[in-house]
């Protein structure tokens, strides 16, 4: 087998571990009773099932909660805005007990639109939560991102460009008036330059899918979507996660961006996971959850 189709096939199955793992009933088993769910809340004034969100709001009754956009993984092309959920029920249970409000959004998948529209839509979403936060009881001054693999791509991405004024990152080049205050990236792609799998010609690859065009040959669109194109001195701090084992994306892109954090003087920290994959339970410990508790306690106040 030929190492190119061999990346694919691990991609696939870990994928597809993933896509199965979580469904919308399974959220009744993580939220604790007495959580006040809005489901399926559409953020772009259209139809597309691709643009939906769902809020979740402790038990315990605030006039207001921080809130913690929770972006999913699945290659920029699979999954929907429950994935990720089912192997991180502790850490969902510690943001609920400590009083933080969840959403959860959708956006558009590779299949149907090509980069920048992920991030398009990623915006859009935190916009509108930002917009409606009065009527969700959402503290609008204190929003966090958290995301996995391709969903940590894109917190990171949000995180880094929103003070770079990259108007192709908003729907009708409108920038928003959001402000991130915390990225808490797990295993997300730092930079599509020296991503394992950017060089594989496979059209079904989902780099090439995601930028319309082989990473290795288009360099111009592999840093216009990389988040370590738009550091700088100004961005929020970052948790950054990463499984020494990952098949899937290669663990110096999470070196990689905490060292150039670091470098312009961005407050982070990485967590190496010894011996853990691309995702799963190894994630959701309590050594990392009091990591998480401590930067939400620190930059969420």
């Amino acid at each position: 087998m030929k190492k190119t189709s061999y990346f694919l096939v691990i991609l696939f199955a870990i994928l597809s571990n993933i896509s199965t793992a979580q469904s919308p009933t399974a959220k009744n088993d993580i939220f604790p009773k007495g959580t006040t769910v809005y489901e399926n809340v559409p953020y772009a004034n259209d139809t597309l099932k691709k643009h939906l969100l769902d809020i979740y709001l402790p038990p315990v009754k605030k006039l207001s909660y921080p809130l913690i956009v929770w972006i999913h993984g699945g290659a920029w092309m699979l999954n929907d805005k429950y994935a990720d959920m089912g192997y991180m029920t502790n850490t969902i249970k510690m943001f609920m007990d400590k009083g933080y409000a969840l959403a959860s959004i959708d956006y558009r998948h590779s299949t149907e639109a090509i980069f920048p529209a992920q991030v398009q839509d990623c915006n859009q979403a935190i916009e509108f939560l930002y917009e409606n936060a009065a009527q969700y009881n959402i503290d609008e001054s204190r929003i966090a991102l958290i995301g996995f693999s391709a969903g940590g791509h894109l917190a990171s991405l949000i995180g880094l460009s929103n003070n770079n004024h990259v108007k192709e990152f908003y729907p009708h080049k409108k920038e928003p008036k959001f402000k991130i205050n915390l990225v808490l990236d797990f295993y997300g792609p730092s930079d599509f330059l020296t991503l394992k799998g950017n060089d594989n010609k496979d059209p079904r690859n989902p780099i090439t899918l995601l930028l319309g065009a082989m990473a290795a040959e288009r360099h111009d669109l592999a840093k216009k979507a990389s988040p370590v194109t738009y550091i700088d001195k100004d961005d929020p701090p970052f948790l950054i996660v990463q499984g020494e084992k990952d098949e899937s994306v290669n663990p110096d892109q999470s070196v990689q961006l905490s060292e150039k954090l670091k470098k312009v003087g961005v407050k982070n920290e990485l967590i190496i996971v010894p011996g853990a994959p691309h995702y799963g339970v190894m994630f959701d410990t309590e050594s990392i959850r009091i990591s998480i508790l401590d930067f939400l306690n620190e930059y969420m106040k």
